[in-house]
């Protein structure tokens, strides 16, 4: 297993001794006997009660009240983490790292951790804590979930499934069993089992918007539905929070897109953006691409040749997300010779470790800070990553679409990977991204303007890269993948430097689980009608357009 943090230079640090499982480098497994003050235990409480409410600035401050004064209280530190999970999952991980050092038998710290370690791709070691507080705890029904979450992103469903259904026996009603257990059949393609988990969850009023979230995922509709009604019904409660908000809207506006009823859909879409509340700072953005462009130039890759690592093995898919990636991916993945590892977080951490992040100030001063050994480290573990994942496999993709904005971390580590560059019509990608909820790191997807801005920045770096490596980039275009799936794939099988294989034409029928919002689609042969999908919604998208400016093919 390997735990290393930061991934490159850990060798530098000295870790004491560990239990089992191992611990990030500098976390000392013990029993905690620092005295606590008298009035933590209050302040703990009350900082629960504000991260439900939210208020998470106000409780991650008391947290730090209390280690301020008891330092590496487990409770605190434990608490710190679940607050940062999903918002800085790197300092999450560290968080729950040292609550696990400071009570090693706590399967709830294990738990947490593994947790994190999920949410950085980093799968082998989120699996062993897990599986380590289920040693600690086998009715933890919280880790069972989790362990079943991790297979699921791991790419092995099969060994999720039989987590899920144990979990099940212990408590029926529990919304991680239920909403878990229909997720890991539908990324295993069994949507009609799928679908009566969650009819199940909705009469039983567990979790009641993820289920109708997910429930209408698992189907297009031709006719209108009982559960349309009822989802617009439950909108009507005054008790809803802002997610269940969101995820109801977005429910309505699939059923109704699916019917063609598309005012009446885009309605709901709109107002499930504004549930989420979330807000993205563009011009931030742009002076990060300002530097990005400013800094990888032809001259520093000139100066940096024979950097990182030879091996063809890494293979890049980027783009937009909803720009056929995922598909791209599975008809990569159908041959052979190849690996589809999803969804891959390596990359940005070993970005975010040589500050390579937005908020850097001087990334030219990062960029230099990488010598040609410590490239050469850098590579070396990302290859051990990935062949963790597939030994044999000749190329291992890993299609994180935003990895379009570390092209040129790629080219100073893999010289000689292949990247696969997704494009697709600019309106149609922009609606497809707008009408799905993604997580909280694509805010720029709220609102309409900005999420063009956000293209336009995109578009204006892809420029970039082609430019600085020309050539080298397969921009593999969604409407001529459509137009001729069996041009197109051998020519991606060809870039890929590999021989023909037929399976790549029936990548519908490969086995594996599919966690994106295309799993559905990509369960199916290649369809059209994705294709100038915009028009259905032109009166209601004029913001977008506009915004797109000559990027907009009307």
């Amino acid at each position: 297993m390997n735990n290393r943090l930061p991934p490159a230079w850990s060798k530098h640090l000295k870790p004491g001794p560990v239990s089992k499982p191992r611990l990030p480098p500098g976390v000392l497994p013990k029993t905690s006997t620092v005295p606590r003050a008298p009035d933590d235990d209050a302040l703990l409480k009350q900082a629960y009660s504000l991260q439900q409410a939210r208020r998470l600035d106000e409780a991650q401050d008391l947290c730090l009240k209390i280690l301020a004064r008891t330092p590496n209280h487990p409770a605190a530190l434990y608490t710190l983490g679940t607050i940062y999970l999903g918002y800085d999952d790197e300092r999450a991980l560290r968080y729950f790292a040292r609550a696990v050092g400071e009570e090693p038998n706590n399967p709830y710290y294990h738990l947490g951790l593994g947790t994190a370690y999920v949410k950085v791709t980093e799968y082998s070691s989120a699996i062993e804590h897990m599986q380590y507080a289920l040693e600690l705890q086998p009715d933890l029904i919280e880790a069972l979930c989790e362990l079943g979450n991790a297979y699921l992103e791991f790419g092995k469903p099969g060994m999720a499934l039989p987590l899920y259904e144990k979990a099940l026996k212990i408590n029926r009603d529990h919304p991680k069993v239920r909403v878990g257990l229909a997720r890991a059949l539908t990324s295993v393609g069994r949507m009609d089992d799928a679908a009566a988990y969650l009819h199940e969850a909705i009469v039983r009023r567990i979790a009641v918007p993820t289920a109708y979230n997910d429930l209408v995922q698992t189907k297009k509709f031709t006719e209108e539905p009982e559960e349309l009604k009822s989802i617009l019904g439950e909108l009507r409660n005054p008790r809803l929070d802002p997610d269940g908000v969101e995820k109801l809207h977005l429910a309505a506006g699939k059923v109704l897109n699916d019917l063609k009823r598309y005012k009446d859909a885009f309605y709901h879409f709109n107002k499930s953006k504004q549930a989420s509340g979330r807000y993205f700072n563009i011009d931030q953005y742009r002076r990060w691409i300002d530097s990005l462009i400013e800094t990888f130039t032809p001259e520093m890759f000139a100066a940096t040749a024979g950097y990182g690592n030879a091996s063809e093995a890494p293979v890049f898919v980027v783009g937009m997300p909803r720009s056929g990636t995922t598909l791209t991916e599975q008809i990569c993945a159908s041959h052979p010779d190849v690996y589809g590892a999803g969804e891959l977080m390596k990359l940005r951490r070993v970005a975010n470790a040589i500050e390579l992040r937005k908020s850097a100030g001087n990334l030219g001063q990062a960029v230099a800070s990488v010598t040609k050994d410590l490239s050469a480290t850098l590579a070396e573990e990302h290859l051990n990553y990935l062949r963790e994942r597939a030994p044999a496999a000749l190329r291992i993709i890993d299609k994180m679409p935003h990895n379009f904005e570390l092209i040129g971390l790629i080219g100073l580590l893999f010289p000689n990977a292949r990247i696969i560059h997704c494009r697709r019509d600019a309106i149609d990608n922009c609606v497809s991204c707008f009408v799905q909820k993604f997580g909280e790191g694509h805010s720029y997807n709220t609102d309409l303007q900005t999420l063009g801005l956000y293209y336009r920045e995109y578009d204006r770096l892809m420029q970039h890269w082609n430019r600085v490596f020309p050539g080298r980039i397969f921009e593999n275009r969604y409407e001529t993948l459509v137009d001729d799936q069996e041009v197109q794939s051998r020519q991606l099988i060809d870039y890929l430097g590999l021989p023909w294989d037929d399976a790549c034409l029936r990548f519908f029928d490969k086995d594996g689980s599919v966690n994106t919002p295309s799993r559905w689609q990509v369960r199916q042969p290649i369809y059209n009608s994705s294709v100038k999908r915009w028009k259905n919604y032109e009166n209601e998208i004029r913001p977008l357009i506009d915004t797109l400016g000559d990027l907009a093919d009307i």
